[in-house]
């Protein structure tokens, strides 16, 4: 274990005030030669007052301003700078986190236990209650993601179970050649969905990406949503789904796709988000955006390692929002999608 190690925080406007404490105090507790792992944090809506409180309570933290707020823009010029400073590996975590004494020591060691593992992420816990928060995260094939096991009691997990879906941005640490083969974070996403981005760019590439359940972190989760966040949620989902499918995978999709919109165009407009959904809209009305679909696309045909069907086949066919129990997305869409995702994953051949 004598991997140098670049660890990556997101400060955006308060949220050192309100969660550096515990973060940096875990951290200064790593079991882990303190010699092979720096700490840099990306203040991600930088001003003087931001930039001064972390220099005075984190000052072994290298910080990094940038003021335009762009989360994946973020993680790369925090991964740019790890590398410059000859770090193997780089780990993505959340600022609303405590981290187990061991977390960064068991990253490490599932990361290294096989060539073919190219992300490992972190046993996930609930601060408040230490229930599960993830084990992993799960795609859903109309491009929506979910953690798996959410609110489950804690249980003891052996070995380095591999993740069906996708790692966690909440902490996972990925290769330096894993980061370099996919080409880091896709910037245009800006925020949300940047993690299934890099999971499913990983798997494309030929990389397994597992559980490190004796790495855990306690996630101060909070679930909020705010129309900023219904539209990159909305809009990053289709950017996904247009980048990653083959055409033939698009147009089998393409139906519950179109239903599933319409679906949400009216759920909008009872939610008062419907400004945010003709935002998405927008977005997609620009021949800009296409162009920069396709070339991402481009990006993706040349790493490419593995067809859609073998990456398909652990995708959910039910949209599974945990913190929402609605009656008709349980006993009317769900069977529904489920049955026709069953149908067409069967079709779909590369």
């Amino acid at each position: 274990m004598n991997k140098k190690v670049g660890i990556i925080l997101i400060n955006y406007k308060d949220y050192a005030e309100r969660f550096l404490t515990d973060c940096r105090d875990s951290l200064r507790a790593q079991d882990y030669p303190k010699e092979l792992f720096k700490i840099y944090i990306v203040d991600n809506a930088s001003s003087a007052e931001s930039r001064n409180y972390l220099r005075e309570h984190f000052s072994e933290a290298i910080i990094i301003p940038r003021n335009d707020g762009n989360y994946a823009a973020a993680n790369n010029a925090g991964i740019k700078k790890a590398i410059g400073d000859g770090c193997n590996y780089f780990i993505i975590a959340n600022l609303d986190t405590k981290f187990d004494n061991n977390w960064l020591k068991e990253l490490v060691k599932a990361v290294e236990s096989d060539k073919n593992i190219g992300l490992a992420q972190s046993k996930i816990l609930l601060y408040k209650n230490n229930r599960i928060n993830s084990l992993g995260n799960i795609i859903n094939f109309l491009g929506f993601g979910f953690t798996d096991g959410y609110n489950q009691l804690d249980r003891e997990i052996n070995g380095y179970p591999e993740i069906k879906g996708y790692a966690s941005g909440c902490s996972f640490i990925i290769k330096k050649e894993v980061f370099d083969k996919i080409g880091g974070y896709n910037e245009e996403l800006y925020m949300y969905h940047d993690d299934i981005d890099i999971g499913w760019k990983a798997k494309l590439a030929g990389y397994k990406i597992v559980l490190a359940p004796k790495s855990i972190v306690y996630h101060k989760y909070s679930f909020k949503r705010s129309a900023r966040m219904v539209y990159y949620m909305e809009r990053n989902r289709y950017i996904i789904v247009f980048t990653f499918y083959k055409f033939f995978t698009i147009l089998l999709i393409l139906p519950a796709l179109i239903i599933m919109d319409l679906g949400l165009l009216l759920f909008s407009i009872f939610s008062g988000w419907l400004g945010q959904k003709l935002k998405v809209y927008g977005y997609f009305l620009k021949p800009g955006s296409w162009i920069k679909i396709y070339h991402n696309r481009q990006k993706i045909k040349k790493i490419r390692k593995i067809g859609d069907r073998q990456i398909i086949k652990n995708f959910s066919g039910q949209i599974l929002f945990q913190e929402i129990d609605n009656p008709i997305l349980r006993y009317l869409v769900n069977p529904v999608f489920n049955l026709y995702w069953q149908v067409v994953k069967r079709i779909i051949w590369w």
